[in-house]
């Protein structure tokens, strides 16, 4: 199984990108992204694939008779691997399978489990190996059997999971689509700013006309003539 880092990053953004759709300026739901949104694949519970084999590798490994295997050191790196398989059977692959479980469709959680059972399938492939050299021909297919029904239930979970990584990154495209429509839609829909009114004309200024000044006729201070057709008084004579 290989799934590009660009999609696992591409998942990572889904988050944030649904919730900025989410909280943008409400507008009418989309017709197109509804519809297909009815399509998306649903993954199922990793235990759903994976238990019955599990169950199938637990009770076949727990029943291996190495009493009955050829002496020599095939039979004994076959028990280190057997009580590697018990240990992780018992511990960290169901806390693993919890996990994957209540978040099918989120690959951080169903990845561990998927690297997990990949280890637990190449310690089986070990074992089976040194089963055919030193086991008993009834135990060697016993084994064969478990590591073959697990094989496929390996296929199934690494199927699903690029199934889901394929619904998630088809998902992001949409979504980024629908944030590219929704700001378009808000740039066609912001009310553009109130035209500046003009200013008023200012006031035609009052041309001011000088008025003459008014002048009062002075009082002339000096005595009237007399008329001239007016008769002297003659002077009194000098006595001689």
């Amino acid at each position: 199984m290989c799934i590009s880092k660009a999609v696992i990053a591409a998942i990572v953004f889904l988050s944030p990108v649904a919730q900025c759709v989410g909280q943008a300026t409400p507008a009418e739901p989309n017709p197109s992204v509804a519809t297909n949104g009815a399509s998306y694949f649903t993954p199922a519970a990793p235990s759903e694939i994976l238990q019955r084999s599990l169950d199938e590798v637990k009770s076949t490994v727990g029943g291996v008779r190495l009493d009955k295997w050829k002496r020599g050191s095939v039979r004994d790196e076959a028990g280190t691997n057997i009580e590697s398989i018990q240990r992780d059977l018992q511990g960290a692959l169901p806390a693993l399978m919890k996990e994957a479980d209540a978040a099918p469709a989120t690959l951080s959680k169903v990845l561990p489990l998927s690297r997990n059972v990949d280890a637990l399938y190449d310690v089986l492939v070990h074992l089976v190996e040194q089963a055919r050299v030193s086991a008993p021909g009834d135990q060697a297919s016993q084994l064969q059997a478990a590591i073959v029904d697990l094989e496929k239930a390996r296929v199934l979970l690494d199927n699903q999971i690029q199934q889901t990584a394929d619904a998630q990154e088809r998902r992001v495209v949409e979504l980024r689509a629908a944030v590219e429509r929704q700001e378009e839609s808000l740039k066609a829909t912001v009310t553009p700013p109130a035209p500046k009114c003009p200013a008023p004309p200012a006031p035609a200024k009052k041309k001011h006309t000088t008025k003459p000044a008014t002048t009062t006729p002075a009082t002339s201070n000096t005595t009237a003539k007399p008329p001239a057709n007016s008769q002297a008084t003659p002077a009194p004579a000098k006595p001689q």
